[in-house]
Order: C-alpha cells, then structure tokens, then sequence
C-alpha cells in the first residue's frame, strides 16, 4: 500500500525562502538603526509637521499672490506640454530602432542603451545639470523633461511594438510594401491605442514633474514654491498646492476622457 501523504509532505517547507525573509528582516532592522530611523524621531516630526500645517493656514489667494500662482501654473503647463511633445516625437524612431522583433540586434541594443540612460538619473538631477549649462529658466525644465520623456516613453514604445502580431506585418512584407509602408499599415494599427495612452501618461507625468524641476531652477510653479518657501509664507505654499492638486485631478479627469476616444 501507498503510505498516507502528510501534510509535511503535501506542503514541504521552503528553508532558503525563509532563511532569505528573515535576512532581508534583519537587514532592514539594521539599516533602520544605521540612518538613525526611530520612533522618537517620527513623533517628534508628527508634532512638528502638524504645527508648520497650522501655520499654512488659510491658504492665501490674494489678488497678488494668485497672479504669481497663475504665472507659475501656465508656465509649468508649457514646459509639460512641450517636453512631452518633443520627447514624443524622438521617442517614437528611438523606440522603433529598439524593437528587437524589427531591428537587427547591433540598432536594437545602441538604441536600448542610449533608452537606459536617459533613465538612469532622476529628472531633478539632469535639471541641475541643464541649470548649470542653459541657464534657470523655462529651457533646462524643457530639456530635463525631454530627456525623461526619452526614456520612459521610448521604452514603452519599444515593448508596445515587440509584442505586436508578426503575421499582419509579414503578410504586408509579402505584397513587396516598402518599410515605411510595412510601419504604417501593420505596426502603426496595433499599437496606435497604446501609443497615445503612453503620451496621456507621460504628459501627466510630466506636468508633476514640472514642479520639481521648478524647484532647482528649471522654471514653472516649482520655482514660486520654493520662493515661498524660502519666504516663510506658508500660507501661500498651501494655496500653490492646492492649485497643483485641482490642476492634476482635472487632467486625469480630461485624460480618461481621451482614452476613450482611442479604445
């Protein structure tokens, strides 16, 4: 007779999973204690946050300051919706040549090399170094957010195509269509939808990113944050953020509407 199975046996125990939770538990305890990362501190830091929200409120919309808010907020739009396009528009061919199903494999991996280091560092940090070569302003938030752009999006279009059928594309392949026409009437179909869902996001992405590259310089509501900041005039921080959150909530709003048009 076939021996009973126990539940031992039904269910074995994985020891190098476990052995692998508890070393990543104590090392996390250890990091914790390494940045000095303690309850003390954060009750401290809750009581003091709540005290510096006191002292945001009420938010300020005077005539004067919501002139500023308004200056900062148009400016912010017109970095996002440049970058965005711009950054659209070269990630469109940068993702193409890196489609590994289209692309010989010497195109494809220059042009996913070129995609991972657009990605490699935080906009924040090409905006410093477009500040310190451009100039402050509106340009090194534009640049900073193209870059972005370039990575994440040309990415995204890369995949998009490589996961796209091969038999529509072969049966144009077969009529003698030139390359271009193959793009158009087999790839472009199949990935159109997703393509504008990728440039929704990415503008969105790039409208928040706006504000942080303001902050080191690079123009829009970042940078009238920051002033505030620097002012001690919380109450007009509280009123730019709230205008940046209504801001974000009616795009996502005008943005589920556009993707649905393309479904």
């Amino acid at each position: 007779m076939t021996p009973a199975r126990t539940r031992r046996d039904a269910f074995p125990v994985n020891w190098t999973a476990r052995a692998l939770w508890l070393a990543l538990v104590v090392y996390c305890v250890y990091a914790a204690q390494i940045l000095q990362i303690t309850w003390s501190r954060f009750v401290i830091g809750m009581d003091q946050g709540a005290t510096f929200l006191a002292r945001m409120w009420p938010p300020n919309f005077g005539p004067q300051k919501l002139d500023l808010i308004i200056q900062g907020m148009l400016e912010s739009l017109q970095i996002a919706f440049l970058s965005t396009a711009a950054g659209i528009l070269l990630a469109l061919p940068l993702g193409l040549l890196a489609a590994r199903n289209l692309m010989p494999s010497p195109v494809c991996w220059g042009a996913r090399g070129l995609i991972a280091l657009c990605r490699t560092f935080h906009p924040v940090i090409v905006s410093i170094l477009f500040v310190k070569a451009v100039g402050f302003g509106a340009l090194a938030g534009v640049l900073a957010l193209v870059v972005a752009t370039l990575g994440f999006v040309g990415k995204l279009f890369a995949e998009a195509i490589e996961e796209i059928s091969m038999k529509q594309v072969e049966a144009v392949r077969a009529t003698g269509a030139s390359f271009a026409s193959v793009l158009i009437m087999a790839v472009v179909p199949q990935v159109m939808a997703r393509f504008v869902g990728f440039g929704i996001y990415q503008l969105d992405s790039n409208l928040r990113n706006s504000t942080m590259v303001g902050i080191v310089g690079g123009g829009g509501i970042g940078a009238t944050l920051f002033t505030a900041y620097q002012r001690f005039d919380y109450d007009v921080v509280l009123a730019i953020l709230i205008v940046i959150i209504a801001l974000i909530l009616l795009f996502e709003l005008i943005s589920t509407q556009i993707r649905k048009v393309f479904q």
